[in-house]
């Protein structure tokens, strides 16, 4: 399923317009990104809970020319599923 197809999927739910819709969805994503931008997490019950990972600076290889490059610290997104979802999947 690709952002469209959830479009759609709200879109029947609401039997709104197709740009109403688009909005709904546009807001939940800005929501959870805004969210996470501030460093703080977003749980969602049955689904899963989003959060802030900080990964620490390293020293990778560069595997073209073998040089080592420093690769600095960073935040990264992380997703954790819901028990009711990996079950839901199984």
């Amino acid at each position: 399923m690709n952002k469209a197809a959830l479009v759609e999927a709200v879109h029947q739910v609401l039997g709104s317009t197709k740009v109403q819709a688009e909005e709904v969805v546009e807001t939940v994503f800005g929501s959870i990104i805004k969210t996470l931008s501030k460093g703080d997490e977003v749980a969602i019950a049955g689904l899963g809970k989003f959060t802030v990972k900080l990964r620490k600076a390293r020293e990778a290889r560069n595997p073209k020319t073998g040089e080592t490059v420093k690769v600095p610290a960073t935040k990264v997104p992380k997703f954790s599923a819901a028990k009711a979802l990996k079950d839901a999947v199984k």
